[in-house]
């Protein structure tokens, strides 16, 4: 029998707390019989919804907790004043060793803080970076960073290098997963700085399957497997991705009901159709991991659905079942 995974689910985060969260939380736990749900957050309300559903009992568990941080409060004030927030005590179940893990839909920028300060880094990873998987024609690639290091140094990217290659094999099951720099070209003498300086390191690193440049164009291809960025670079990749996806969705559905005939050739389609917008549905594949910290954090979209919320649920069994942690502490030297 599997190892029971523990997971501290902010039930008060993102635009669709505690309702969508906590349908999220059910859903998770009839699925599958190796997680307890650690839902932080208003006890009337939790107890409210949970009123709602079946479910094993004794699967999920409420934690009390009065505040809430905002998304537009100042994420580092935030984390030391409201210590009882969901944030906050959802974290610090992690730090104590009652939970494996922690999830939020809330502000991004109070979980990245928060997991370093409170739930802290691995010693010797130098930037936590946050890793989103994206779907790709091939299945999903690892973005990483998008978000949590604006200022990187090739140092950085290395370990990203790193720690990517470890999560898209071991969680993800992809083998020897080929690994790529974000560039404006294929050339190596090609970017910034930055880039100029990281490619010939990750070249040279023999625990990485290093292909090169990668463009922005070709990330939806799936040419590479993990691609790694700072996060500036990475956030505006993700985002145009996401906002492209969602104005093209829309361009076919408007198109398909557009006309009789349309209708009914979409209505002939549906099935088929249905079956590929589905790969390329991002709540499919659950949250972003913070890799690098002593217990996995992770970030869900502010507008998470219960879905979303399932996927990155079940999506902490593998990480603690393959001892990622481990495995990073070991690839990156830092035993």
């Amino acid at each position: 029998m599997s190892e029971t995974v523990h997971v501290a689910l902010d039930a008060m985060g993102g635009d669709n707390a505690p309702g969508e969260v906590i349908a999220g939380a059910v859903d998770a736990v009839n699925k599958r019989d190796n997680i307890v749900v650690h839902l932080v957050g208003d006890h009337e309300k939790l107890a409210a919804e949970l009123k709602k559903y079946t479910y094993p009992e004794g699967r999920i568990v409420q934690v009390d907790s009065t505040e809430v941080i905002d998304t537009g409060e100042a994420p580092v004030m935030a984390i030391r004043k409201k210590k009882d927030s969901s944030i906050v005590v959802g974290l610090n179940l992690v730090h104590n060793g009652e939970c494996d893990a922690f999830i939020s839909a809330g502000s991004t920028g109070a979980v990245l803080v928060g997991g370093q300060l409170i739930v802290g880094r691995i010693r010797g990873v130098e930037r936590p970076p946050l890793a989103p998987l994206i779907p790709t024609a091939r299945g999903v690639s690892l973005l990483v960073d998008c978000g949590a290091n604006v200022d990187a140094r090739s140092s950085h990217l290395l370990q990203f290098a790193k720690m990517g290659s470890i999560y898209m094999e071991y969680v993800l099951g992809v083998k020897n997963p080929r690994v790529a720099i974000l560039n404006i070209g294929a050339e190596e003498e090609k970017g910034n700085a930055l880039v100029k300086e990281t490619y010939p390191i990750l070249k040279n690193c023999p625990d990485i399957n290093f292909t090169g440049s990668i463009e922005a164009r070709d990330i939806p291809a799936g040419d590479a497997d993990v691609v790694v960025c700072e996060a500036f670079a990475g956030n505006v990749a993700l985002k145009m991705y996401e906002g492209v996806g969602s104005v093209l969705l829309g361009e076919m559905k408007g198109a398909m009901m557009s006309s009789l005939k349309s209708k009914i050739g979409a209505l002939l389609i549906k099935d088929s159709l249905k079956k590929t917008l589905k790969k390329f549905d991002a709540s499919e594949y659950g949250g972003a991991p913070l890799l690098g910290l002593k217990g996995l954090v992770v970030k869900t979209h502010g507008s998470a659905k219960r879905k979303e919320v399932t996927n990155s649920i079940i999506q902490c069994i593998s990480f603690k079942e393959e001892k990622i942690n481990d495995r990073i502490k070991e690839k990156l030297n830092l035993e």
